[in-house]
C-alpha cells in the first residue's frame, strides 16, 4: 500500500478506535455545510461580527454554535540570503503582550489578490520588497469559532525600499514596531521553547523550516487557489 508522504499509518489498535473512518481515506480537508435552522447576530464591530447559528447535527439534534466572522489575513515569512527571518515586535492589546511576529495584515481590500495584499503589508510594516514569492500554508486560525483564514507566504530576494519612496505612514501600534533578523533555526528553537506565541508566526516559520529541506521545491505558486 502506498503511503501518503509525511503521514504515519495508524496501528491496528488505533484503527480499531477510529469512528467510521474508511480504510485508506485521504487526510485532505473537505468542504461540507450542515443545515442551519436559524441564525442571529449577537454583536457587530468595525472589523468582526459575532452570530449564533442553530446547527442541525447528522443525528437530528439542533445545537447553538457561535461564529466570529472575520475578513481573514495574510502573513509573510521573509527570508534573506543568510536564512534569517524578518520579524517585527508589535503590541497586541487583547493579550496584553509585545509579540515578535512575522509581518501580516488583514484582507480588508475587496477583490485584492492575496499576493498584492502580502506585498503591501511587507512594504508597509517592514519596508521591504521581494522578488520571489511562494505559498507556504493556508490555514484557519481558530476554526472552532472563527471564519478567519490566513495565507502564509514565503518571500525571498529581499530589497529594502528607501524611506523617501514609502508613502505609508505607520500609526498607533505600528508606529512603535521594532524589526529584527532571526536565523530560521533559532526562530524554531524559540517557538519550541515557548518564547514566541503568535500562532500565524509559528505556522509560517515551522512551514518554512520544513520546506527548506528540499530547497522549497514543493511550495505552490503565489497565485495558487485556496482549497
Amino acid at each position: 500500500m502506498r503511503r501518503q508522504r509525511g503521514l504515519v499509518p495508524p496501528s491496528p489498535r488505533q484503527r480499531g478506535a477510529a469512528q467510521g473512518a474508511p480504510e485508506g481515506q485521504s487526510q485532505q480537508d473537505g468542504t461540507e455545510t450542515w443545515p442551519v435552522d436559524s441564525s442571529e447576530e449577537l454583536a457587530a464591530g468595525k472589523l468582526v461580527r459575532l452570530r449564533r447559528d442553530m446547527v442541525r447535527m447528522p443525528g437530528g439534534d439542533v445545537v447553538g454554535r457561535e461564529v466570529l466572522e472575520h475578513p481573514g489575513a495574510v502573513a509573510i515569512v521573509a527570508l534573506d540570503d543568510q536564512q534569517r527571518v524578518l520579524m517585527i515586535r508589535q503590541y497586541r492589546h487583547p493579550v496584553g503582550r509585545l509579540l515578535w511576529e512575522v509581518p501580516a495584515g488583514l484582507r480588508d481590500v475587496d477583490g485584492e489578490p492575496l499576493l498584492v495584499t502580502a506585498e503591501r503589508e511587507l512594504l508597509e510594516e517592514a519596508g521591504y520588497r521581494a522578488e520571489q514569492w511562494h505559498v507556504l500554508t493556508d490555514t484557519y486560525s481558530s476554526p472552532g469559532i472563527s471564519t478567519e483564514r490566513v495565507r502564509a507566504f514565503l518571500a525571498r530576494g529581499l530589497a529594502m525600499v528607501p524611506e523617501a519612496e514609502r508613502s505609508y505612514v505607520r500609526v498607533h501600534e505600528e508606529a512603535h514596531l521594532l524589526l529584527a533578523w532571526v536565523p530560521l533555526q533559532e526562530a524554531v528553537a524559540l517557538l519550541l521553547a515557548g518564547e514566541l506565541h503568535n500562532g500565524v508566526t509559528a505556522t509560517g516559520i515551522l512551514a518554512a523550516y520544513a520546506a527548506r529541506e528540499d530547497g522549497f521545491a514543493a511550495l505552490r505558486d503565489p497565485d495558487a487557489a485556496e482549497g
